[in-house]
């Protein structure tokens, strides 16, 4: 059995069961959230009258206060929670208890109804951010550490090209090489240069022996080349 309870004095309204059939005529006990809702203080009179309420398919919950997310599992725990319920109404405040202490949670939106049944019922549940919650402020030192970043000299590109032999020669006569020296300006040192007469001198070998080619031409007193004196 379902009933809807209106305030004559504020039209308020709103819907619940019943739990027990114990008080006496004209005499009915409500949660205080409930009284509440309806603007109602004890003693006030009421009017109630039996309803019939579409079953619910979705409902929007939100926590009036951020220290429900404190919970662990704060779904687990509402979900758990709307058991004890028969009726949801948009715009009630209902309170659940949960490790002795108590929570306000706002009715945001219902369907198909503003008011429905949820008793055996398959109700898809949302939630809203609290009514308090503030989103955290974004921390300075980020924004100071991207204008560096973006202030950071480019790098300088590496060359992929052909490089030379870096390493050092030597001569076969032990004599050093002329290296040109690098500058920062000119690139990379050129090629090392090397004397091929001193590396390989009988390139320039004359044929059948060394010949004179000022006088005495290998003529001198007494003696003659190439003969045994």
């Amino acid at each position: 059995m379902l009933f809807e309870m209106t305030n004559p004095a504020t039209n308020r309204s709103t819907h619940g069961g019943v739990q027990e059939f114990i008080a006496e005529e004209g005499t009915c006990f409500f949660p205080y959230w409930m009284m509440q809702n309806l603007l109602l203080t004890e003693g006030d009179l009421v009017r109630i009258t039996n309803t019939t309420l579409p079953k619910g398919s979705f409902v929007k919950l939100q926590p009036v206060h951020s220290d429900f997310l404190d919970i662990h599992n704060p779904r687990a725990v509402l979900e758990n929670s709307l058991r004890n319920f028969a009726t949801l109404t948009v715009g009630d405040c209902v309170v659940i208890d949960y490790n002795q202490r108590k929570y306000e949670i706002e009715i945001v939106e219902c369907k198909p109804a503003k008011a429905i049944s949820i008793i055996e019922a398959d109700v898809n549940v949302d939630f809203a951010p609290p009514k308090d919650y503030k989103e955290p402020a974004a921390p300075v030192a980020s924004a100071h550490v991207a204008a560096k970043v973006e202030d950071a000299p480019e790098p300088v590109p590496e060359d992929t090209g052909p490089k030379l032999f870096g390493g050092s020669g030597q001569r076969v006569d032990g004599k050093p090489i002329k290296t040109p020296l690098a500058s920062p300006a000119s690139g990379p040192a050129a090629a090392p240069v090397y004397d091929e007469e001193a590396i390989m001198p009988w390139i320039k070998r004359i044929p059948r022996g060394v010949k004179w080619t000022s006088p005495p031409y290998g003529y001198g007193a007494g003696h003659m080349t190439g003969a045994k004196g």
